[in-house]
């Protein structure tokens, strides 16, 4: 329940501005400078504004994968192309600022509050759904699914989060060509 003058949620400038500022400095310097008074220094929003909105860290984390936009992609049904298409889009996405920086500072951000690994699995989650959705067409059970599609992301993320080098994008490519030479054709409409 609000209280009487008060609105129930920030404006949308507060909000763009808020978390605007909380990318920049999630960008810069990783989660632990989500705080309250680094928002109000980088925006001018008092901080009773930005606690009642985002008491904590995890709260603008939230925020922030909320508002961060969808990639749109086309599903040709060509279980190679489509998966090809998707090693391309991630290793790009794991180079790039925003994607990978953010990816990392929410692995880190988790291991210091257990309630952004929910957070940290569900942003994962979203990076893997296209490539189960690229092998629906193989006709491979859901288990198999999982399997090849670990086999394919892993090393990425590994070589993208944790080695900080480029995703190995070849290998990926062939691990592609790997597991789709062993799919019987007739289960790759």
């Amino acid at each position: 329940m609000t209280q009487p003058g008060r609105p129930a949620g920030p404006t949308d400038e507060t909000r763009a501005a808020v978390l605007t500022a909380a990318l920049h400095l999630l960008l810069a310097e990783g989660a632990s400078a989500l705080t309250a008074q680094r928002l109000h220094s980088a925006t001018g929003v008092s901080r009773s504004t930005i606690y009642r909105h985002w008491p904590t860290p995890g709260a603008v984390l939230t925020a922030l994968i909320e508002v961060a936009p969808l990639r749109s992609r086309s599903v040709t049904g060509d279980a190679r192309k489509d998966l090809h298409e998707e090693v391309d889009a991630l290793c790009d996405r794991l180079r790039d600022k925003p994607v990978g920086a953010f990816l990392r500072a929410i692995v880190a951000a988790a291991a210091w509050d257990a309630d952004l690994a929910e957070l940290r699995r569900r942003y994962v989650d979203d990076l893997l759904e296209p490539f189960r959705q690229a092998l629906s067409p193989t006709g491979l059970p859901k288990d198999e699914r999982e399997d090849a599609v670990s086999s394919i992301v892993a090393p990425l993320l590994l070589d993208g989060l944790l080695l900080d080098r480029p995703p190995a994008r070849d290998s990926a490519h062939r691990k592609v060509d790997e597991l789709l030479d062993g799919v019987p054709r007739r289960s790759m409409s």
